[in-house]
């Protein structure tokens, strides 16, 4: 038998307007009923009672249909009473009713105004900075967490320690070794097709030992590391959240920022300025290969050409900078992981927007060392 579709009757009751619905309120008949309901708006009676008796069937956008009915009329001043509904029904209109407080009135909102986008832009500023001061909060917590495993070494958990330099280290070489190596490549051939043009091929080798060294090795390698450890560190503990086991270690007494930050803030403390070492070497490795391919430049004489008049500071610079960009990366990561509330979708946001902030933060802090070191003459 097919299935009933809905309708609404109406009728009179003194001074009030019963309107009675039945059949099957879902997302099918919505088409239809919607222009019957906002219909009711043009009568003279101010008073109805919905009488939902009848109903036998009903989805989220039937109850959908009924809540924005009683609260545009509502808002219009009338008096509304939704009566008989199955006791079936009532958990999802409850649901319904509690998932969207305000209901639209309209399927298509009216155009933003000016005023609108300037309010909207103030709430998004006023928002980034209480999201600031939060972050600025945890760093605090983790910097008294940290000096307390300081002064108690035992408490540090070596085992996960490894683990994670092993995971944000070892399993990154490979990645960051052949982008590094073609970033190399490019480099090196787009300097030497410029500066051939005034015969100054040569300086290609100052070109790239300079831009790999102090910009490009530790930059690189921190973007990388963003994108596949900061992620991983925001999805593993954000799961975790989802799965109360972070609720579960503060009923048990530890301290997750000592059981689940610290590893991988002192993992990436350690691998990182390695792995822009590892980076510097495959830069100028991939360099090296171009300029002997393309410009006739033996290995050897790269070698003297890159030490003759590379300044002392500037493989040390780019060495510097990785600590900073390993702390930015760890407590992005983890910050955004424990803010995960208890669902997938949070987890897939806050994992997309741990990874954009950390590389946001890596270029502004990046930015801040060139204006430093250019202010200290190194």
């Amino acid at each position: 038998m097919a299935a009933a579709a809905g309708w609404i009757s109406t009728s009179r009751a003194g001074d009030r307007l019963i309107v009675a619905a039945g059949g099957n309120w879902v997302v099918t008949a919505a088409r239809d009923l919607d222009p019957r309901l906002r219909a009711l708006a043009t009568l003279d009676i101010r008073s109805l009672v919905l009488d939902l008796t009848q109903i036998e069937l009903l989805d989220s956008t039937g109850a959908w249909l009924v809540l924005r009915t009683q609260q545009e009329l509502t808002a219009a001043g009338w008096t509304v009473a939704v009566e008989n509904l199955a006791p079936m029904f009532e958990p999802l209109m409850r649901q319904v009713s509690e998932s969207r407080k305000t209901l639209p009135t309209e399927l298509h909102p009216p155009p933003h105004r000016f005023g609108d986008t300037l309010a909207r832009i103030g709430r998004i500023t006023l928002a980034q900075i209480a999201h600031g001061a939060e972050l600025l909060g945890f760093l605090g917590l983790v910097c008294i967490a940290a000096l307390r495993v300081l002064r108690h070494p035992s408490r540090l958990r070596l085992t996960a320690l490894i683990s994670h330099m092993e995971q944000t280290g070892v399993d990154a070489l490979p990645v960051v070794g052949l982008l590094s190596f073609l970033v190399g490549v490019v480099f090196a051939f787009q300097g030497a097709d410029q500066l051939r043009q005034f015969g100054a091929e040569i300086y290609t080798v100052n070109l790239l030992g300079i831009a790999i060294l102090r910009e490009l090795g530790v930059l690189l390698a921190a973007i990388i590391l963003a994108g596949r450890s900061g992620s991983a560190f925001t999805a593993a503990i954000g799961t975790m959240k989802v799965n109360e086991e972070v609720d579960a270690m503060q009923v048990l007494g530890l301290d997750p920022i000592e059981v689940l930050v610290l590893p991988r803030l002192f993992a990436l403390l350690i691998t990182l300025p390695l792995i822009a070492f590892f980076a510097n070497i495959m830069g100028l490795l991939g360099g090296a290969i171009m300029c002997w391919a393309s410009l006739d430049i033996t290995i050897p004489g790269f070698l003297r050409q890159l030490r003759s008049p590379l300044p002392g500071w500037s493989f040390w610079i780019g060495v510097l900078k990785a600590p900073t960009f390993a702390g930015i990366i760890a407590l992005i990561g983890c910050y955004e992981g424990l803010r995960v509330s208890r669902s997938a979708e949070s987890v897939g946001r806050l994992t997309t927007r741990s990874v954009v902030e950390s590389i946001f933060l890596i270029i502004i802090a990046d930015a801040a060392f060139s204006i430093i070191f250019s202010y200290l003459k190194i």
